[in-house]
């Protein structure tokens, strides 16, 4: 081989090598992993995330969907809606007076109310009634004149402001094993006048700007659910009252933080 070819191969065999390191180089570059920063989390603006004041008074006034007919104390909404506020505020300090019997009216709340006379002081209100007006069968003329007496008193109890003060919806008691000896018709009738109740409470929140939260829904499934009736046949269960919470707690946590 001559000199001058010898040194051309060796120029290219040195050119060919270079480029297999390049290439190994660039191939170990390549794979490895690039860190990638997650995206950042976007609060819900449902639910606040604040802080709030140390102490929390809060007040339930109702009858026994309030005092919770055959669930436990714990079980009943008031006490599940504390629970779950404690467990969101944990530097917070939260008191609960329930006023509220099984088979009250409105009559019968005002009538509690007016010789417990709770004072002015408390953080959140939750006014559930109604139910035993139309259960007695009362003139629905009376709900009419009275639920708004109620909620101007839970207003008046929540400081005078009614950004603390949550009205909840009626459960329907003839999606329950009680009814299924009520004939269609009387069902029907239930859900209908429960519906009447319902919508002037609404209508009426929606007017003064008192927040409304709508949970009849939830009983509705009592009968395709046994797990949302409690072991009377009749009342919420622990699971249902749960479910309440759920969509009370979001509504509770902008009360608090206002």
């Amino acid at each position: 081989m001559k000199p001058q070819f010898k040194q051309i191969v060796i120029v290219l065999l040195s050119i060919f090598l270079l480029s297999c390191s390049t290439d190994e180089s660039n191939t170990e570059t390549a794979v490895t992993p690039v860190p990638v920063t997650p995206p950042p989390s976007v609060p819900n603006p449902e639910i606040p995330s604040g802080p709030i004041a140390k102490s929390i008074n809060y007040l339930a006034l109702g009858d026994s969907y309030t005092i919770g007919q055959s669930v436990c104390e714990t079980c009943r909404f008031p006490e599940q809606l504390k629970t779950s506020l404690k467990m969101f505020y944990t530097q917070t300090n939260f008191s609960l007076k329930v006023i509220a019997t099984t088979g009250w009216t409105t009559t019968n709340l005002i009538s509690a109310i007016n010789q417990q006379k709770p004072e002015s002081n408390y953080d959140l209100v939750t006014l559930l009634i109604g139910v035993n007006n139309q259960y007695q069968g009362k003139d629905f003329s009376l709900y009419e004149k009275e639920f708004p007496e109620l909620a101007n008193k839970a207003i008046m109890f929540a400081k005078g402001d009614k950004k603390n003060v949550i009205v909840v919806s009626i459960p329907d008691y003839a999606y329950t094993p009680y009814a299924k000896n009520l004939s269609d018709s009387q069902k029907t009738k239930i859900s209908a006048e429960i519906n009447q109740y319902n919508n002037f409470a609404e209508n009426y929140c929606k007017a003064n700007e008192i927040v409304f939260v709508g949970i009849t829904d939830i009983t509705r499934q009592g009968l395709s659910n046994t797990n949302l009736v409690a072991s009377d046949g009749l009342h919420p269960s622990e699971s249902a009252y749960a479910a309440f919470v759920e969509r009370l707690l979001p509504k509770a946590k902008i009360a608090l933080q206002d």
